[in-house]
C-alpha cells in the first residue's frame, strides 16, 4: 500500500492545554482502533468521532493516517520510557542493561500486536512530509537506550553512532518478528549481539 502524500507542515506554535487534552483523545482513540484490527481499522472519520472531534479538526492534527499512527508510536513509546523509568533495568554493564530494557520494551509491544504492526507499518510507508513524526520516534527511542545505559557523561560520538544502529536493530527486529521471520529468541540474539556495540564504543581511560 503506496504512503499516503500530504503537503509538508510549517512549524506549529506550542498546544494549548484544550489542544493538548484533544491531541491526547485522538491518539487513545487511534491506540484502541488499531488494537482491535490493526493498521486497516484505524480509519479517520472513526477515529475522529470517537474522539469526538470534527473530522477537519483531526487533519488539522493530523494530515493523514500515517501521520497520525507515527505520533501514536511515539506516544506509546513515552508511556513505555517512564514505566521502565519506575523500575531501571539491572545488569552489570551498560550492554546488559539496554538489553534487557529493549526486550522489556519489546515485550510490551508484543502484547498488543495488532497495534504493534499497525505503528509499524505506519513507519515503513511514512515518506518525506511524516518527518516530524518519524524524528519524534527516533529521539524517544534514543533516550529509552541512553537512559539505560546510565552514562554519567556526555555521550560520545561514537556511543551515540552505536545507539543509532542499536536503535536500527531493534526497529529492524520488530519488523521481522511480526512478519513471521523471527522468533522472539532470535530477536534477543540480535539484540544481545549489537548492544555490544556499547562496549565497544566506550571511551578508553587514558593510558599512564
Amino acid at each position: 500500500m503506496p504512503a499516503e502524500v500530504s503537503i509538508q507542515r510549517p512549524a506549529s506554535p506550542p498546544l494549548t492545554e484544550r489542544q493538548e487534552a484533544r491531541r491526547r483523545r485522538i491518539l487513545h482513540a487511534s491506540a484502541q482502533l488499531a488494537s482491535r484490527g490493526g493498521f486497516d481499522a484505524v480509519q479517520m472519520r472513526e477515529v475522529a468521532e470517537s474522539s469526538q472531534v470534527a473530522l477537519g479538526t483531526l487533519y488539522r492534527y493530523f494530515p493523514s493516517k500515517v501521520h497520525l499512527l507515527v505520533a501514536t508510536m511515539q506516544d506509546q513509546l513515552e508511556h513505555l520510557h517512564g514505566t521502565l523509568r519506575k523500575k531501571p533495568p539491572t545488569g552489570e554493564t551498560a550492554a546488559e542493561r539496554v538489553a534487557v530494557t529493549l526486550m522489556r520494551a519489546f515485550r510490551a509491544l508484543q502484547r498488543e500486536p495488532h497495534l504493534a504492526d499497525a505503528m509499524v507499518r505506519a513507519l515503513t510507508f511514512a515518506d518525506r512530509s511524516v518527518s516530524p513524526e518519524v524524528d519524534q520516534v527516533s529521539r524517544q527511542t534514543t533516550a529509552i537506550i541512553l537512559d539505560a545505559m546510565g552514562l554519567t557523561a556526555e555521550p560520545t560520538a561514537e556511543q551515540l553512532s552505536a545507539v543509532r544502529v542499536i536503535e536500527h536493530t531493534w526497529h529492524s527486529a520488530l519488523i521481522t518478528w511480526l512478519s513471521g521471520r523471527a522468533s522472539i529468541a532470535q530477536v534477543r540474539i540480535d539484540i544481545e549481539t549489537v548492544c555490544r556495540l556499547i562496549e565497544v564504543t566506550a571511551p578508553r581511560p587514558p593510558g599512564p
